[in-house]
């Protein structure tokens, strides 16, 4: 039984979500999930994950919940 591509392109998933394949393997791929329902989703599921991850480390957080952090983090280090 030989497979329909999905074993190579959930490997080369996260890669080929970063431009990080060949253009050949970035074909390939593309072209596989183009006609793979299951492996579309997956691709798209790690495409919004990658996504929101992504906005989160541009966000800082506010500032007075910045400032408790580091008070906290102070006490606990003072008594340790």
């Amino acid at each position: 039984m030989t497979d329909c591509g999905c074993e190579k392109a959930r490997r080369d998933l996260e890669e080929y979500l970063r431009n990080e394949v060949c253009k050949t393997q970035h074909s390939d791929i593309a072209e596989h999930l183009e006609h793979c329902e299951g492996c579309r989703d997956e691709a798209l599921v790690a495409r919004t994950l990658t996504d929101v991850v992504a906005r989160a480390c541009k966000e800082s957080a506010p500032e007075e919940l910045r400032d408790q952090v580091l008070a906290r983090l102070r006490e606990v280090q003072a008594t340790h």
